[in-house]
């Protein structure tokens, strides 16, 4: 296991989340199988640039601060830390959030297959108030960026992986490309996500015989500040998947684009909400909150999808997924190649 070679990749955007970056990238410099190196990308904050590469200028290689080289936005500043990687695995971290001891350890075990092409993990909220909103579902814990109910435990084959908490065999991206970019999150715009989702299926589509995997060993702790645990956020946040939804299923088809979804929406909420009302009978805090937010949730994301479903056939908004371009003598970013694949879709912030 002491061969296996990891680059992580942090993104940041604002310097609001300071002190979190910093825990970041302290957790990763704990952890139990070292990192080859820590790659912290910087989304178009001049301030930020500078202010992290002074922090880390002593770090040498181990940490080292890149400015985002496409458009700004995630997918771009995911990409710019793939093209600057040197390790044969890459593995993604929020910038909000910390790893556990052993998270690129357990990652590192689920790549002994040479078909493991992902291999994502666990994340647990940590709520700025200390614990969880009565009225918040489980099953809804991806609206804060978290692993939800419904996922099954232990290391299993999924779909796709939680881009927040995950990895990827650096020849994935060559296979399939980067990361999309006019899809996901755009700074402070709206909450949209999937651009892994959109990614894990065009990598199954180039690859067929790739095995992508959830260990729920490999746990980080994300934190939910005191905005997220509110309804109006949680309403917002399902609207723009919906809309987000809408933009994969026109790059990848209905069919692969929802299957999992569809799994979801009619197995887990269901169960769910009959767990809601029946807390609230026999008088348990929240139950009928958490049941009426369920409803609340699937009726907010499918009014997205369906925005967005009409918004792509009338030539909405675009993203572009292309290959990764090397960046040269890995010194430094360097101009993003040019998308070689560009698609219209519907969901524009």
């Amino acid at each position: 296991m002491s061969d296996r070679r990891f680059s992580v990749v942090i993104c940041a955007y604002t310097e609001d989340r300071w002190t979190d970056i910093l825990a970041a990238v302290d957790s990763v410099r704990r952890q139990s199988l070292p990192a080859l190196e820590t790659l912290l990308v910087v989304d178009h904050n001049a301030a930020l640039l500078e202010r992290l590469g002074t922090q880390y200028k002593e770090a040498g290689e181990e940490v080292r601060v890149l400015a985002n080289a496409g458009p700004r936005g995630l997918s771009a500043g995911r990409n710019t830390g793939i093209a600057a990687a040197h390790g044969e695995f890459v593995a993604f971290l929020d910038d909000d959030a910390v790893a556990e001891r052993d998270w690129l350890r357990y990652f590192a075990e689920g790549y002994d297959d040479g078909r493991v092409m992902a291999v994502g993990g666990r994340t647990l909220p940590a709520w700025a108030s200390g614990r969880r909103p009565a009225w918040f579902p489980e099953e809804f814990d991806w609206v804060v960026g978290c692993t939800y109910r419904g996922l099954p435990p232990g290391r299993v084959r999924v779909r796709n992986v939680l881009g927040g908490n995950a990895s990827f065999r650096r020849s994935a991206f060559d296979a399939s490309g980067g990361f999309a970019t006019g899809i996901g999150r755009d700074g402070d715009k709206r909450p949209l996500g999937c651009e892994e989702t959109e990614l894990c299926i065009r990598l199954a589509t180039a690859l067929p015989d790739a095995v992508l995997l959830i260990d729920d060993r490999a746990v980080i702790h994300h934190k939910v500040p005191a905005i997220r645990e509110r309804f109006g956020y949680f309403r917002t946040r399902a609207y723009a998947e919906g809309l987000s939804k809408a933009l994969v299923a026109r790059s990848v088809g209905a069919g692969k684009g929802l299957e999992s979804e569809r799994r979801y929406t009619t197995r887990v909420l269901p169960s769910g909400v009959v767990r809601g009302l029946r807390d609230a009978l026999l008088r348990r805090p929240g139950g009928a909150g958490r049941a009426g937010a369920i409803v609340a949730g699937v009726a907010a994301a499918a009014g997205g999808y369906a925005v967005g479903s009409v918004r792509a056939r009338g030539g909405g908004a675009r993203f572009s997924s292309g290959p990764i371009a090397p960046l040269g003598d890995r010194a430094g970013p360097a101009p993003a190649r040019v998308p070689v694949r560009v698609l219209e879709g519907g969901a524009s912030g």
